[in-house]
């Protein structure tokens, strides 16, 4: 029985307010542990080139040049190499080595030569086993 039959019924409403607070709540909390990753630039330390005549001295026996020119071709100790691979490359180090211990590969690359010819002299005498490694540098203003 319904003994209120005059009266309208009352219409249920949804109230916001609490909804957003507890979204503003949880927005709070995210934003605050959130990490953010700020990409940073690669900072890169260039060596200084010295030239002292001690080096050229205690390592000239060791020592075995390598050269790549601009247009990619490679002379090794003054006598230019063919080579179809990287294995043939390694067996031009290797003979001109001539069974010294621990030799140290100097790379000369022109300017203009690719870091691909660099990168396969490199790797090259990595499978050949030799570790030492270094690049002549242009000393700039410095008298000779």
């Amino acid at each position: 029985m319904n003994f209120q039959r005059g009266q309208k019924k009352e219409e249920p409403e949804i109230n916001l307010v609490p909804m957003i607070d507890v979204l503003l709540v949880i927005l709070i909390f995210l934003v605050i542990t959130t990490t953010y990753s700020k990409f940073s630039e690669l900072e890169i330390t260039l060596p200084q080139a010295a030239v002292t005549d001690e080096d050229h001295e205690s390592d000239a026996s060791k020592r075995i040049d390598v050269l790549v020119s601009a247009a990619g071709d490679y002379t090794i100790n003054r006598r230019p190499i063919k080579f179809t691979s990287i294995e043939g490359l390694r067996d031009a180090l290797r003979s001109a080595v001539h069974n010294q211990d621990n030799p140290i590969i100097v790379i000369s690359a022109d300017t203009k030569a690719t870091h691909q010819s660099v990168i396969t002299i490199m790797e090259a005498a990595r499978t050949a086993g030799y570790n030492q490694i270094t690049f002549t540098t242009e000393v700039t203003g410095a008298s000779q």
